[in-house]
C-alpha cells in the first residue's frame, strides 16, 4: 500500500480493535500472521511513516500490533501537533515526559498488550519496537516475561535530561536484571546529530545494560532532508531513523537500519526472515 506525502493514511488494510487491559481500553490496529510485534507510535501519533514500517514489519513474516496512545491515527504529522498533541502528551498522567517522574504508567498498559498478542499469536515471545516518545517504553515493557526482542529507536525521555532514561530506579535495576539473566540483547538507533536523544542517552544505557545493549548511530547528513513538517519546524534535527527520515532507497543507511531491525525481530521471535 503506498500512501503518497503529505496525505493521511486511512489504515484500512489493519484490523481496528479495541483491547481492554486491566479495564483501560485502547485502539489497536493489527495486521499480519507469526509472532507478534507491539510497536508504539512516535509524536505526534501513528503517522504514515509509522503505519509505513509497521507494514513492513507485517510483510516481513509478522504480526504487528499498533496502539493508538496519543494524536490522530492516520493522520499526516503538521507542525500545528506540537500545540494539539505534544503539550497534551507532556501533561498526560500516562506519560512521564521530564526528569524525576520515573516510569510512564502507560507502559503498564503496553506490557499487558504483550501478555495478549503472545497468547494470541503463539511463539518465544513478541518483540516491543519504540519509537522517540515512547523509545525507551520497549526496554521497560521486557519486565513482561513476553517480551524477548526489545528495540529502542532514538528515545527522546526525559525531555529535560540528555541523559536521563524515563524509568525508576527499581524499575532499571529490575531491567538490567531481567536482561543478564535471560540473555536479551536491546537494539537501538539514533543520528549522530540528534538533539532528542544525544550520545549521553545511549551512554546511560551502556552503563546499565553493559554489552547487551547495542546502539548503533548513523550519520546526521544521511537523514531525509525534507521530511513532513512536524519533523522539520518541531523537532528540528535528524531523529526518525526508520519513519520520517528514512530514505527508502536500497542501500541507504537509514534502510539497512530498517532491515536490521526486521532481522533482528525475526531471528529473536523465530521465524525464519525470507
Amino acid at each position: 500500500m503506498t500512501i503518497m506525502r503529505g496525505q493521511d493514511d486511512p489504515l484500512d488494510d489493519f484490523r481496528r480493535r479495541v483491547v481492554s487491559v486491566d479495564g483501560v481500553d485502547k485502539t489497536v490496529y493489527v495486521a499480519g500472521s507469526g509472532p507478534a510485534v507491539i510497536l508504539m507510535p512516535e509524536m505526534p501519533g501513528i503517522s504514515p511513516d509509522v503505519a509505513r514500517f509497521a507494514r513492513w514489519v507485517r510483510d516481513a513474516g509478522l504480526s504487528v500490533y499498533l496502539p493508538s496512545l496519543f494524536g490522530v491515527d492516520g493522520a499526516y504529522p503538521l507542525a500545528e501537533a506540537h500545540e494539539t498533541v505534544v503539550r497534551r502528551a507532556c501533561v498526560s498522567a500516562e506519560f512521564r515526559a521530564f526528569a524525576g517522574g520515573g516510569t510512564s504508567p502507560v507502559v503498564t498498559w503496553l506490557r499487558g498488550l504483550a501478555r495478549l498478542a503472545h497468547a494470541e499469536r503463539g511463539g518465544p515471545g513478541v518483540g516491543a519496537v519504540g519509537l522517540c516518545f515512547t523509545g525507551n517504553f520497549a526496554l521497560t515493557m521486557a519486565l513482561e516475561p513476553a517480551v524477548v526482542a526489545p528495540v529502542v529507536n532514538h528515545p527522546s525521555l526525559p525531555l529535560d535530561d540528555p541523559g536521563g532514561l524515563e524509568m525508576s530506579d527499581e524499575d532499571a535495576a529490575a531491567v538490567a536484571e531481567r536482561v543478564a539473566r535471560d540473555g536479551l540483547k536491546v537494539l537501538a538507533y539514533r543520528f549522530d546529530s540528534d538533539r532528542w536523544c544525544t550520545g549521553r542517552r545511549f551512554a546511560a544505557y551502556r552503563a546499565l545494560l553493559g554489552d547487551a545493549f547495542d546502539g548503533r548511530v548513523l550519520k546526521g547528513e544521511t537523514a531525509h532532508t525534507n521530511p513532513p513538517s512536524f519533523f522539520r519546524d518541531v523537532v528540528g534535527c535528524a531523529h526518525s531513523v526508520v519513519t520520517a527520515h528514512l530514505v527508502d532507497q536500497d542501500g541507504h543507511p537509514t534502510v539497512q537500519a530498517r532491515n536490521e531491525i526486521i532481522a533482528f525481530l525475526a531471528e529473536r521471535l523465530g521465524k525464519r526472515s525470507e
